[in-house]
């Protein structure tokens, strides 16, 4: 398929810049791929279309305040950091983007904190905006951490036109984070309360989790119309074997296995025995799900409702099925759904 059959006209003011007052509170659009049908619910609604012995499979990835601001050294002019990825821990080197690039060399120093609690120094070119560098901080990885935490601000999309408040700090979080290493929440995931949780629980449905930490290319738009030409940056994950067994007894009981989330399906996908069933693995994964795919493992999918040309809406099409994903976008912005990170979800299934 090709790039531009993923172009929709979306009313900026869709573009959802807060989360609801609760996270169950959002609208839930469920599509049915068998028969077509869309219903409108709210998203606590869930609980009416699972069952005992069914499963749920999140991603406990926890987001990190990766957004600095800093100066540079001799000018003081303010840079923007926005850390990706740490590349060596001992050595604090971390792979980066910095904005404006061009005034960023080399060998340049960056001081962040009104009293430089933290200093930098650029090591390494990576592309046009790429940056290596490394943190020069004497204390240990505790104190560096709690100097990140406090001098970082969340990593909200540039979509949402607003600067970060102390709600984005809990709300830009799913409730079951766990591991640290996202610059991306995980946004299906947004929707679940620990109450709605519990409720689900007692339901008898069971929860797995898996690790992927979403990193900017996941909501980046694509570039190259033919879609098997796009590379994904990769992106580190893990499936344990706890939750290997609880998906795979929900699989051979013939559950309904839902994947929470485009990059819990990423890690399943990227798990998969030659018969169909799921292995633990961990390491990084480049997979890039677009139509047509064989999906191997949930028969299920919350997500959310994504910007046109993205990968994530590509691959809720390859789920759904690019007709009726086509035409339940259509609807949802008849009916004025709210769309990406704090927006409105869909559970097909």
């Amino acid at each position: 398929m090709k790039l531009s059959q993923f172009k929709f006209e979306l009313p900026l003011n869709l573009i959802a810049q807060h989360p609801t007052k609760s996270r169950e509170d959002s609208r839930l659009m469920v599509v049915h791929r068998d028969t077509g049908k869309i219903e409108h619910k709210v998203f606590r609604d869930i609980l009416g279309y699972f069952h005992d012995k069914d499963v749920m499979i999140v991603n406990n990835t926890r987001v990190f305040p990766a957004r600095l601001y800093g100066r540079k050294e001799k000018t003081g002019a303010k840079i923007e950091v926005f850390l990706l990825r740490e590349l060596n821990k001992p050595n604090r080197l971390w792979d980066v983007i910095v904005d404006p690039a061009r005034k960023i060399r080399v060998g340049n120093k960056l001081y962040f904190g009104d009293n430089e609690e933290l200093v930098a120094e650029v090591i390494d070119n990576t592309t046009s905006r790429g940056r290596t560098i490394r943190f020069l901080f004497d204390g240990n990885e505790d104190a560096f951490k709690a100097v990140l935490e406090q001098l970082g601000e969340t990593p909200l999309p540039r979509y949402i036109k607003r600067q970060p408040d102390a709600t984005d700090r809990e709300r830009y979080q799913t409730v079951y984070a766990k591991y640290e290493g996202a610059v991306a929440a995980p946004t299906a995931g947004l929707h679940f309360s620990k109450e709605l949780i519990k409720r689900l629980e007692i339901v008898g449905v069971q929860f797995a989790e898996v690790t992927l930490h979403t990193g900017l290319s996941t909501f980046r738009p694509l570039e190259v119309e033919d879609l098997s030409k796009h590379k994904m940056d990769a992106e580190y994950f893990k499936v344990d074997e706890y939750a290997t067994q609880v998906v795979n007894r929900g699989i051979e009981k013939g559950q309904r296995v839902c994947s929470i989330g485009t990059t819990t399906m990423r890690a399943l996908e990227s798990s998969v025995t030659a018969t169909g069933f799921l292995k633990p693995a961990e390491g990084w994964t480049n997979l890039f799900i677009h139509p047509p795919h064989d999906f191997s493992i949930a028969n299920a999918l919350v997500t959310n409702f994504h910007l046109p040309k993205t990968g994530l809406q590509i691959m809720a099409a390859s789920f759904a099925g690019y007709d009726l994903l086509v035409e339940a976008y259509q609807v949802a912005i008849k009916e004025k759904y709210r769309f990406f990170s704090y927006g409105d979800a869909m559970l097909i299934i």
